[in-house]
């Protein structure tokens, strides 16, 4: 994914900033603990295509 994309980028449900998980290919929003997928290079940003991943 292009990096200038990844800085305008931010969750679609809480507007908060996102970190990228290169190997998983997914974007992820802490506060919301929601795994965005990318799909060939495509950020998926629906949140019902989200994932919810467990607090750490």
């Amino acid at each position: 994914m292009d990096a200038r994309l990844l800085d305008i980028l931010v969750c679609p449900l809480c507007k908060g900033p996102l970190e990228t998980d290169k190997k998983a290919q997914e974007l992820i929003c802490r506060a919301d603990r929601l795994a965005f997928p990318i799909r060939d290079g495509v950020p998926i940003m629906w949140a019902d295509e989200a994932r919810k991943i467990e607090p750490q």
